[in-house]
């Protein structure tokens, strides 16, 4: 085949985007290493803003049809000295964005597989179990792509491709395509966990005790997806073969007493620890590539916004395809721009975030009762909060200024 288009990496991105423009009539090869789907602790917890992305992508239906659930319900626990009432405490999780019942959570391996097979349908030709990628020139208007499928090397060109392929793009590095990182703030584990049907389905709670950061998102029928944040410094707190367990010892809360029905709950999938930073490109292109989700830079990940950056950029992509014939860098100079300030925002929110619940001992403790007292006087100080549930643009410029930062952290 001679495709129009290449996408490189199956997952939650590159699966979109090929069921969208396969669907409008075009010629998608989908390039994916793995040949299944497995838990690797990704982002399973779509924000409201991402639900509205899905939607606006015509995938809502599906995604909700495979089991997508909706919460409603936030609560937000502190142990310190001094527990204030969160800013978020009060949020209407279905009340946040019009025709949105809230953020959504479906397992990260099962909307893969939805999303991959639906892009077959609409006549993407979707090969799996590819390796030994190597891009290669552009050259009148098309670029190269070597690839290695069931043993056979195979190269074809395509007008652009796409890459989708996380964190470790090699899209990214073939292109050539720098990519800036932040210190890695703290260290945060993930684990999916059954067996644990006394939790309200429709609640999600995230909170601080002790030296950990505790999230929970539940996922329907007694699962949940929990995830611990610890200091770097305790690095080898949760390896060994008794990870799983040393993590749901996590949830024996005092500040939360009814989440530890999840230390007694049974795993289902792995315990994986990863860092926690934020990643970036000044722009996601060059000639005859663009790069969407992880590929193109992530949020760190503790405000739980990667698959609705991804959302937001298949659709900005997909538009910009759609709209015109020219697909060359100039097609995409808004999308670029637009995720830059996007992603700054973000970055913004996601750093007070750790610095305010990713930090521990009485020192922690003591500019979490500030900032809380602070904003219990003036609310402004926290509308960054919002962008991690109605979408970075929905606030003014000034909610990500370096003052809100000053006057919520000082010291006195």
């Amino acid at each position: 085949m001679t495709p129009d288009l290449i996408v490189v990496g199956a997952g939650i991105g590159g699966s979109a985007v090929a069921t969208v423009l396969a669907r409008a009539g075009r010629n998608v090869l989908v390039l994916e290493k793995e040949t299944e789907y497995r838990d690797r602790v990704r982002g399973e917890w779509i924000a409201p803003w991402g639900v509205r992305e899905l939607q606006l992508l015509g995938l809502y239906d599906r995604v909700r049809a495979a089991g997508g659930h909706h919460l409603c319900r936030h609560r937000s626990v502190h142990d310190g000295p001094n527990p204030h009432p969160d800013a978020l405490t009060a949020l209407d999780l279905g009340g946040l964005l019009p025709e949105v019942p809230g953020p959504l959570c479906l397992g990260h391996p099962r909307m893969c597989q939805v999303l991959s097979e639906l892009a077959a349908e609409y006549g993407a030709h979707v090969l799996r179990g590819v390796d030994a990628l190597e891009l290669g020139p552009f050259d009148r208007g098309r670029r190269t792509l070597r690839y290695r499928h069931d043993g056979v090397e195979h190269e074809t060109s395509a007008r652009l491709v796409i890459g989708a392929d996380g964190r470790g793009s090699q899209v990214r590095k073939q292109a050539g395509i720098a990519l800036h990182r932040d210190p890695t703030h703290h260290l945060f584990a993930g684990l999916l966990v059954e067996g644990a049907p006394d939790w309200p389905a429709e609640q999600q709670a995230i909170g601080v005790e002790g030296d950990g950061h505790f999230l929970i998102f539940p996922q329907g029928g007694g699962r949940a997806r929990l995830y611990l944040g610890y200091a770097l410094a305790q690095h080898k707190r949760l390896t060994g073969p008794d990870a799983a367990a040393k993590f749901l010892e996590a949830f024996r809360l005092r500040c939360l007493p009814e989440a530890r029905v999840f230390a007694t709950a049974t795993p289902a999938g792995p315990c994986h620890s990863y860092g926690n930073e934020d990643t970036w490109t000044d722009t996601p292109l060059a000639d005859g590539v663009a790069l969407i989700g992880d590929a193109a830079g992530h949020n760190d990940p503790i405000i739980g916004q990667g698959l609705s950056i991804t959302l937001r950029d298949v659709r900005l992509v997909t538009e910009a395809l759609l709209a015109s014939d020219d697909w060359s860098a100039t097609a995409f100079a808004s999308y670029a721009e637009e995720r830059r300030e996007r992603l700054r925002r973000l970055r913004f929110s996601a750093q007070l975030t750790s610095e305010l619940e990713a930090e521990f001992g009485p020192e922690a403790e003591a500019k979490r009762d500030r900032a809380g007292r602070r904003v219990a006087v003036d609310p402004e100080l926290a509308m960054w909060l919002l962008a991690a549930f109605v979408g970075p643009e929905a606030l003014p410029p000034e909610a990500f200024e370096p003052s809100v930062r000053a006057r919520l952290l000082a010291p006195t």
